[in-house]
């Protein structure tokens, strides 16, 4: 039983979302002030966290904030609609993924489970993969710059591991988006590019330019030969 850690002031929508998430098999612990949410996400006992950004005490970005300084616990951020510019931050603070209130129940389901399976992907052997200095471990979920290992989110090494496996070759906005997000592209949703932009920061550039090119019209290229095992 997956245990999910909900960051919000509507306590009736949490004791509402407990209830419905207890019946799909999750054990539901809420929280609904921004400090408390901080320490309770920090203290490893869960195994995702669902935060509003509107919280009394402290706001869900600076919850987000100091929570990705010390954790990479999968979040997935609750935004009212217009606050267009506060979900792309979270997403630049690290988010996992969005969802805008008022929503349904079982959307809400839907992207935790998705969040989840990315965040579990193991398998008892799968090569590692190497692309120029960049090097993946799909059984441990970790990459690597040279021997400097990069701290990424459950979405971003998903993200790495596709563009990578996909190396030299054009991989579509909407393909994208399926495989790291777990659902279809949809008009003026620019997440895909946030979580590029966020991984492209962490990577660096090459020596040559840069690792992960944007193809106007058709998708991101990650720039290297056929990606081989390691």
């Amino acid at each position: 039983m997956d245990p999910i850690l909900i960051v919000d002031d509507d306590v009736e929508l949490c004791e509402l979302l407990a209830e419905r998430l207890a019946r799909e098999g999750f054990n539901v612990e809420a929280v609904h002030e921004g400090v408390k949410g901080l320490d309770r996400a920090l203290s490893g006992g869960h195994s995702i966290a669902v935060l509003d950004l509107m919280l009394p005490g402290m706001p869900g970005l600076d919850v987000l904030k100091r929570l990705r300084a010390r954790s990479n616990l999968p979040v997935l951020i609750l935004t009212a609609r217009g606050e267009d510019v506060d979900r792309i931050l979270g997403l630049e603070l690290g988010a996992d993924d969005y969802l805008r209130k008022p929503f349904n129940p079982q959307e809400l389901i839907a992207r935790i489970r998705a969040i989840l399976r990315r965040s579990s992907q193991q398998a008892a052997y799968r090569p590692r993969i190497r692309v120029g200095d960049i090097s993946l471990d799909p059984a441990s979920r970790e990459a690597w710059v040279g021997k400097r290992r990069i701290n990424l989110t459950s979405v971003q090494y998903t993200l790495l591991e596709v563009l990578t496996r996909e190396a030299g070759h054009i991989v579509a906005r909407e393909r994208l988006n399926e495989l790291v997000l777990g659902r279809r592209l949809s008009p003026f949703d620019r997440s895909i590019d946030v979580h590029v932009s966020n991984l492209r920061k962490k990577l660096g550039d090459r020596p040559e330019g840069e690792r992960i090119k944007a193809v106007r019209g058709a998708g991101y290229l990650f720039v290297g030969s056929k990606p081989g095992p390691d």
